[in-house]
């Protein structure tokens, strides 16, 4: 990942300071910014769905499989709701992801 990009995903996914899109519109305005956007949300959302299932009382197991070349695989098997959601990131994505919590 691209440090440029994965500056902005973590600026973007910090909890204490994150960074406004509508403040710094011209940072997201081109293919580094549309991407992190892209990335953040993503990873918000699987972070969301852990957390929704925990404080609903369910348990959530994630199973991670790396892949050759670089990606990660990661299945959440949520119990609560009984589903299961799969999502491929790359390294660097995966390891943002775990900076978030509830990923082991």
């Amino acid at each position: 990942m691209d440090p440029f990009v994965r500056r902005l995903v973590e600026r973007l996914l910090d909890p204490k300071a994150p960074l406004s899109r509508n403040r710094h519109f011209a940072t997201f305005d081109n293919t580094e910014g549309r991407q992190a956007l892209r990335i953040s949300r993503r990873l918000k959302s699987v972070h969301r769905d852990l957390v929704a299932c925990r404080k609903a009382g369910g348990r959530s197991t994630v199973q991670v499989t790396r892949a050759e070349d670089g990606r990660v695989r990661v299945e959440l098997r949520l119990e609560q709701v009984d589903a299961v959601r799969v999502t491929v990131l790359d390294e660097g994505e995966f390891e943002i992801l775990k900076t978030l919590g509830e990923v082991g």
